[in-house]
């Protein structure tokens, strides 16, 4: 992966760690609501993995934000 698609993945991962912290959540109690493992959870928040579309998709019904709101990448 090249070093543009990292980037992507580290705003990704810092926007589900803002939003999480925002609705008070662990990640124990996130990776719960959406049926998958914490460190599954914890790795998309450092980047060190990626996530379907549908553990997506229901991340964002979770964090009570509009899907797009986690891939609004800031500069």
């Amino acid at each position: 992966m090249d070093q543009t698609q990292i980037e992507k993945y580290k705003a990704l991962g810092a926007n589900v760690f803002y939003y999480r912290r925002k609705r008070e959540l662990t990640q124990e109690q996130l990776a719960e609501l959406l049926g998958i493992e914490r460190n599954h959870v914890s790795n998309v928040e450092l980047a060190k993995a990626g996530v379907s579309l549908d553990v997506i998709f229901r991340m964002a019904d979770v964090l009570e934000v509009p899907v797009h709101k986690l891939f609004e990448f800031r500069d």
